[in-house]
């Protein structure tokens, strides 16, 4: 329930932070912070800021970071340092091939207790939903997205590996 609740409070700060832009389209705002926390309702994960997820790192927290965008056009331009790549559709996944399934787990690890972090490019994008998504219904219990993606991270001033 805590996961839940820091998630609607991350949720409420993203949307403030996008309204502090200015010359931002409210509705659009109001549009992205509504599906994005129906995802996370319906995904059963919690989120993490990039200020956060940034903290992590310094402190050496374990964890596995997935980078779920397209590898020659995305990863190897630049990623969070650490990261792994494994490339997710922007749709939402219903269904998950057995042999995808099974390329998944093998990156994700056996410890189905260690900590995730998905991201994909920016809050819009589904590709880290559809990661933390089926992290959770393939049994791991820490799993988190960062929303903002490698852009927020990039924004932020934050270094990226390539």
């Amino acid at each position: 329930m805590l996961k839940k609740g820091l998630a609607l409070v991350a949720l409420g700060l993203l949307a403030a932070g996008l309204c502090a832009w200015g010359g931002v389209n409210e509705p659009e705002v109001e549009a992205v912070a509504v599906k994005l926390a129906g995802e996370v309702a319906r995904g059963g994960y919690g989120i993490v800021t990039t200020t956060e997820l940034s903290k992590w790192i310094a402190a050496k927290k374990p964890m596995l970071i997935v980078d779920t965008m397209p590898f020659e056009s995305s990863f190897k331009k630049g990623h969070i340092p650490g990261a792994v790549c494994f490339e997710l559709p922007v749709e939402e996944m219903k269904d998950m091939d057995q042999a995808t399934r099974e390329r998944f787990v093998k990156v994700l690890g056996p410890d189905k207790a260690r900590t995730l972090v998905f991201y994909c490019g920016f809050t819009k994008c589904g590709r880290s939903h559809n990661g933390a998504v089926w992290a959770k219904k393939l049994g791991y219990t820490d799993v988190y997205r960062c929303p903002g993606g490698i852009k927020a991270w990039k924004e932020a001033g934050l270094t990226v590996e390539k």
